[in-house]
Order: C-alpha cells, then sequence, then structure tokens
C-alpha cells in the first residue's frame, strides 16, 4: 500500500518547508523537500497544499480509566478521541482497579489494547511501597518507564516514606529506566484543606483550589524529586510542571546535546486556563496539580520557549459530568482534553507562544526521546508512518456532538478554532479522514529501548 502526501507545509525536527511524505504499508519510505510532485503509481494520493503535515502527536500522560474504572471512559472511546485530535500514540498511567503495579496487570493492560485501541499505545509500571524488587524482573522493551505518585491524586498510589522513595530512585538509576513523578506535598495539602474547611465549611468554594493544592506544595515536593534524582542520578521527568518556581529546576536544553537528566512537562490546562477561570468554569478545570495564576501560565509558556519545559502532554482524565460539581472536597479532580490538544496549541502558536515549528518536538519528538520509544515521534525515512494533516479552516466550535471521549463534556465546550485536524495516518493506515473515525483500524503495541544494550 503506497500512500503519496504531496504539496504540504511539513514541520518536523526544528524546519518547515513544501514537500511530500511517502509510505510504503507502514513506514515512511521517503521525504521530498519541494513542490515537484513524485512520478509513480500510488494508491492513495493525498493533496496537501495549504495543509501542514506533523509526526503524529505522542501523549505522554494519559488516564483512560482501563480497567476497572470504565464508567468514565474506556481504551476505544478515548482512542476515537485521540486519533481525531492527530494523536497517534499514548502512554497511560498505572492507577486504574487494579493498579498497574504487578507484571501480571501490566501484561492484561496490554492484552486489553489490543483490538481496543485505534491508536499505539504503552502503559507504565506504577511504582507502589513496597514493589519495587519487581523492576528488575520487567521486560523494559515493553514499558515506557516507572510512574510514581509522590503527591495523593486520584488513586491511592501515594508513595511519601522516604526510605521507599530512596529505594525507588537508585532502583531506577540502576536499572537505567526513566521515572515519571507526580509532585506534590500530600501533607501540606491537607493541612491547607483542614484550614479552609474550618473557616468556609465542609466543601469549600472551587475558587480555593489553587489555594489548597498550593504552589507552595508543588515546589516542595517537586525539589525533594529533584534532589533525589541528583544524588542517585535518575533520569527524571516531572509531570504536570504548574508553577513559575518549579520552572527554576529545570535547565534549558544545550544546542546539539541531549535532554537533561532532569526534565519537566506541561500539561494543557496549565498552559490555557489561570484561577480566574474558575468563575466560569467552576469544578470543569479542577485538576491535580491545581490551574494556579496567570502568573504561573506565563512562566510555564515562557519555560516551553526557552527550553526549560521539553513536553507537554494532556494528563487526559475524564470523570463522569456528574461528578464535577462541588467544590474542592467533593468535585472529581481530572478532565478530558486529547482530543483538542493539537488544536488548541496551534491556536497558542498563532498568539506567538510559541513557534509552530516547536511544536512537534514537544508532541513529539521529545517525548519519543525521553522514553526511547523505537522508530516513532519524528518523521523519518524508515521510521512508522505516523503522520497528522491539518489546516486552517472557517472557524468551528466544540459542541457536544464532536466530542468522542465517553464522559460526553469537555472544559473546551464552547471554544472556537481555525485549526482543524483533517487526517491522521496511524502506521501508514488512515484512521482518521476529515471527521471520520475508521472503527475497525487498531494501533500496535508501543517498544521501548529496542536499539539500547
Amino acid at each position: 500500500m503506497r500512500t503519496i502526501i504531496d504539496g504540504g507545509n511539513i514541520v518536523n525536527e526544528g524546519r518547515m518547508f513544501i514537500g511530500t511524505v511517502i509510505i510504503d504499508d507502514d513506514r515512511i519510505s521517503d521525504i521530498i523537500e519541494g513542490k515537484n510532485t513524485p512520478r509513480g503509481n500510488c494508491d492513495r494520493f493525498v493533496d496537501a497544499t495549504g495543509c501542514f503535515v506533523l509526526p503524529g502527536v505522542i501523549d505522554e500522560h494519559v488516564h483512560f480509566r482501563e480497567p476497572g474504572l470504565t464508567r468514565k471512559a474506556d481504551m476505544e472511546s478515548e482512542t476515537r478521541a485521540a486519533v481525531a485530535g492527530g494523536v497517534t500514540s499514548f502512554l497511560d498511567m498505572p492507577n486504574t482497579v487494579p493498579q498497574t503495579t504487578t507484571p501480571e496487570a501490566l501484561d492484561d493492560k496490554i492484552a486489553m489494547a489490543a483490538g481496543r485501541s485505534h491508536i499505539n499505545y504503552g502503559f507504565f509500571f506504577g511504582a507502589g511501597r513496597d514493589n519495587c524488587e519487581q523492576f528488575a524482573g520487567l521486560d523494559t522493551t515493553r514499558i515506557p518507564g516507572i510512574k510514581l505518585f509522590m503527591g495523593a491524586s486520584t488513586g491511592n498510589m501515594l508513595v511519601d516514606r522516604k526510605e521507599v522513595l530512596e529505594k525507588i530512585f537508585k532502583t531506577c538509576a540502576e536499572l537505567g529506566l526513566p521515572l515519571m513523578t507526580h509532585c506534590e506535598d500530600t501533607a501540606m495539602i491537607n493541612e491547607n484543606m483542614a484550614r479552609a474547611k474550618q473557616q468556609y465549611g465542609d466543601d469549600p468554594d472551587i475558587t480555593l483550589h489553587s489555594s489548597i493544592r498550593s504552589a507552595e506544595a508543588c515546589y516542595t515536593s517537586s525539589l525533594q524529586a529533584v534532589e533525589l534524582a541528583h544524588q542517585y542520578g535518575t533520569r527524571l521527568h516531572i509531570a504536570h510542571v504548574s508553577t513559575a518556581r518549579e520552572v527554576s529546576l529545570f535547565e534549558p536544553i544545550q544546542t546539539g546535546c541531549p535532554l537533561p537528566q532532569i526534565t519537566g512537562e506541561v500539561t494543557l490546562a496549565h498552559l490555557w486556563f489561570s484561577e480566574e477561570d474558575y468563575q466560569t468554569k467552576g469544578a470543569l478545570i479542577k485538576c491535580n496539580p491545581s490551574v494556579k495564576s496567570k502568573n504561573d501560565r506565563e512562566a510555564l509558556r515562557n519555560a516551553l520557549r526557552d527550553s526549560r519545559i521539553v513536553a507537554i502532554g494532556t494528563d487526559h482524565a475524564p470523570h463522569e459530568l456528574k461528578d464535577k460539581f462541588g467544590g474542592c472536597a467533593k468535585a472529581a479532580s481530572g478532565m478530558p482534553s486529547i482530543q483538542f490538544s493539537l488544536v488548541t496549541m496551534l491556536t497558542l502558536a498563532d498568539e506567538g507562544v510559541i513557534p509552530i515549528e516547536r511544536l512537534p518536538e514537544l508532541m513529539a519528538h521529545h517525548p519519543a526521546q525521553l522514553f526511547s520509544i523505537s522508530d516513532r515521534g519524528f518523521l523519518r525515512k524508515g521510521y512508522k508512518a505516523d503522520v497528522v494533516i491539518v489546516q486552517k479552516t472557517a472557524p468551528w466550535q466544540v459542541t457536544e456532538s464532536l466530542i468522542e471521549s465517553k464522559c460526553g463534556w469537555s472544559p473546551l465546550l464552547g471554544q472556537q478554532y481555525q485549526w482543524k485536524v483533517k487526517y491522521t495516518f496511524c502506521n501508514g493506515h488512515l484512521a482518521y479522514n476529515d471527521g471520520h473515525i475508521d472503527e475497525n483500524y487498531f494501533g500496535e503495541a508501543l517498544r521501548f529501548r529496542i536499539d539500547e544494550g
């Protein structure tokens, strides 16, 4: 099966140029720069004139809720949302039911995704209070890394005892496994919540969320993670950085050098919203860590520009709408966002937040490099053909009828965009075709560190 994507603006590896991408079966066989249409027969010809051709998005941080929480979401529904949004691969977190903290649970999850996930899939192994010895027995070509909750969030996977944290950081360093952390100081948050309840009642108003799950709680925990990573030489990736102060913990990428040992991710929620939006969005934008001030948001945007933050994830975490009512104590934390992540970032590019040429780095190249994902994340000859084609259109609005996520709602409901995902190719297959999802297509298990060692 030969596909020719011709005449698009190819955005890849820091450049943008008009050219042609040729796909044979599931891999990119050539990338030709220039306006000359290649000769020869093909099975599918895509005229990408006026469009932008990017590597498929790798969302390094999702909660697809399967197994055990499928009233909220499942792999089939959320990968429908993903492929409609130009996402071709995801890395799922371990706080499901059961938790992905045993080899058996990991095997079950991978088997579950086959024949259910419309895009490519990978699953973090969860660090618990007493499963560190199991890390050495894992097949490291089947997992991106270890996920550690240093702050309490959905799923009750908190690990906060110093001796256990030290053992996890040390073991990951010895095994060469990346460690991705959720950093919030739970004791500090609990104290803040107790004070807020004493002053405001059992369910403090949602506008207090950012003062309860505070910037100080985030920084304190992130600093501890950084210190442990330095102590043991651990490859650390801090998830959903949300504060200006945390940004100071990271070093910019040096030109021509590998990614630093310690890196940070920012999510769509913290780049798009600020605490002022609680007035209109309420608990729909309640997440952990909390959406914070405009100054924090601007610092995160600046950190994308100067490369102190190296990756964008979504922390896509659906809940049933009925669970999103209430205040800081009662409303569930988390929101769906994967379907509109790419068009939102393209909108921020239009606003001058970041050049469009940087988006593939943050949403595909760097996630692939951070977790050593084999043959993906770039438009390169011989790589898997994960490609998204976007274009500017007449303005359109997010409506309930467009939402693919099982929960049926979005904090971006009513948001107007001009960017639109037109086509998504996954492993060379046209999985999303201008509003139509191929429900009979399923992705592949991602492989990691195949070429290492």
